[in-house]
């Protein structure tokens, strides 16, 4: 349909209101760049699975999409063979998840939803779970900046032995700040943490009388951190350790990337299909809030329109319209005053029915 006639038809403030109805950017992304259709396969198609789409959420409420962020780089990540951080670990199980989810919404009730809802059944089936791997990602991985003790073996072991040693820096450090000799050149009673070791602050002027190396002094100049000799080797056991916690984790993030490299089309498909499924029933709600119905087709170039009402006027204040042409008659001239509906009518036959073509995608009432 030529610019001029969608602008005229406010189609574009349709788009606007069905793009900001749905959830996810490939969704949306479809909501914008929604054509009219005149192929009448087509054109039945997309209304019987709007229909189901509304069916569907009358009998089962709306189902539970969420946004997908970031895939096409994770994907780019996994083509190559590469490792994936742990917050995108994540995310791909977050799109396992809601395709597991999708599937429980649509298939769990022993219905026969094939015969039920042919068009979405399609949908629903191309959705691939992998409860295995979701659980392997949800169990190494806590959050996007923590991984748990458990991922691995090694893990677990370095982990251990970083509390072990952590636990005896804190003990020889509480023994010296609490120790008659040194209580007075203390700023205050508390271990701190400097450059990733173990310190005590000491007072300025006592910095020469405590044996060790200072790693930092505070903004007014009255305090100084310093590691006292007799942890500097074990605060080293802990770097090391730290180093060798960095690389196990490396080797898991690695290793739960390769159980996602054999499913990348897979994933791809799950991320698509979730998009498609959002803007489906995003139509459906769109539909439910207009209180539409689904336009029966016709070859014969007639259009006859049964309380057809303007989709941007509050349903309390409409006049909904009852109007026909090509049945008894090929042309109609409608008069009136201003504001008396005329242009409203005109809107209506014209979506529904330009240059001999349905346009019934546009319809929001039945065409008896």
């Amino acid at each position: 349909m030529h610019t001029n006639y969608i602008e005229k038809l406010e189609f574009n403030k349709i788009i606007d209101i069905l793009t900001n109805t749905c959830i996810t950017e490939i969704g949306k992304s479809l909501a914008k760049n929604l054509q009219p259709k005149n192929k009448k396969d087509i054109v039945s198609m997309l209304l019987k699975e709007t229909t189901e789409a509304t069916t569907l959420i009358y009998k089962k409420q709306i189902p539970p999409f969420a946004e997908i962020t970031n895939f096409d780089y994770i994907e780019k990540m996994l083509k190559s063979n590469s490792s994936l951080n742990a917050k995108n670990l994540l995310e791909v199980a977050r799109i396992l998840k809601l395709a597991n989810n999708l599937k429980i919404y649509f298939f769990d009730d022993n219905e026969d939803t094939t015969s039920l809802f042919p068009i979405l059944d399609k949908y629903f089936s191309m959705l691939y779970i992998n409860p295995s791997i979701c659980a392997e990602i949800e169990k190494c991985i806590l959050d996007e900046d923590s991984i748990a003790d458990n991922a691995s073996g090694e893990l677990l072991n370095i982990r251990r032995k970083e509390r072990n040693l952590e636990e005896t820096i804190k003990n020889k450090l509480n023994s010296f700040i609490h120790s008659a000799s040194y209580s007075k050149y203390i700023q205050e009673n508390v271990i701190t943490i400097r450059n990733d070791r173990y310190v005590i602050p000491i007072k300025e002027e006592y910095r020469s009388n405590v044996k060790g190396f200072v790693y930092d002094v505070s903004s007014s100049g009255s305090t100084v951190f310093i590691e006292p000799m007799n942890i500097f080797e074990l605060n080293n056991e802990i770097a090391n350790l730290k180093l060798d916690e960095l690389k196990e984790i490396e080797k898991i993030l690695f290793r739960l990337s390769t159980l996602l490299f054999p499913i990348i089309c897979e994933l791809k498909t799950n991320v698509e299909i979730m998009g498609k499924l959002d803007f489906i029933f995003a139509k459906a709600k769109y539909s439910i809030k207009l209180d539409g119905i689904e336009p029966e087709l016709n070859d014969n170039k007639f259009i006859n329109l049964l309380s057809a009402r303007h989709p941007f006027i509050p349903k309390a204040s409409v006049v909904p319209i009852d109007i026909n042409l090509g049945i008894n008659f090929s042309s109609l001239v409608i008069t009136g005053p201003n504001t008396g509906g005329k242009t409203v009518t005109l809107k209506t036959v014209r979506t529904t029915y330009f240059n001999g073509l349905q346009w019934a995608s546009h319809s929001s009432k039945r065409k008896e």
